[in-house]
């Protein structure tokens, strides 16, 4: 895993990247970190989402994908699903969930170079220590970043 400090989303429009990543819940809501930015953003992200069956908990462990256009650059949108919900306390993030997306990835972007924050560690209040190393075996032999704001 390569690991950069910067905006992922701004990375991806600047060519960086071929797909980027982000945890979603099961309920259509992006509502919240860096999901809201891409719902706001990429309409064609949340379009994928809501395609997807509301609320099951079936829905965890796979993914919608959304193809971006912007200016030239073309990258796609994961839109994973790593959390069921995202009320209450607790950690939310469901490490097979993350294992399932992060499989699904590696095979359906096979060669791509691939980006993303620390997924199921923020607002999912998940445990990176135990993310990684699912992240990285999920993703190996690929080419895969680790982008994190910086500060």
């Amino acid at each position: 895993m390569d690991r950069r400090e910067g905006d992922l989303i701004e990375l991806a429009l600047a060519g960086e990247f071929d797909v980027i990543v982000h945890g979603c819940n099961c309920f259509h809501t992006m509502g919240a970190g860096i999901a809201r930015v891409i719902r706001d953003r990429f309409p064609e992200a949340y379009a994928a989402d809501r395609t997807t069956e509301y609320g099951t908990r079936d829905k965890l462990g796979t993914i919608s994908t959304a193809l971006i256009t912007r200016a030239g650059v073309r990258f796609h949108i994961v839109n994973a699903y790593t959390q069921h919900h995202w009320k209450g306390a607790g950690v939310k993030a469901e490490y097979p969930a993350i294992k399932s997306c992060f499989e699904a990835i590696a095979r359906d972007f096979d060669g791509a170079r691939i980006g993303y924050p620390l997924i199921g560690a923020g607002l999912a209040r998940g445990d990176w220590s135990v993310i990684e190393p699912i992240i990285d075996t999920a993703l190996a032999g690929q080419r895969h970043t680790l982008v994190v704001l910086p500060g």
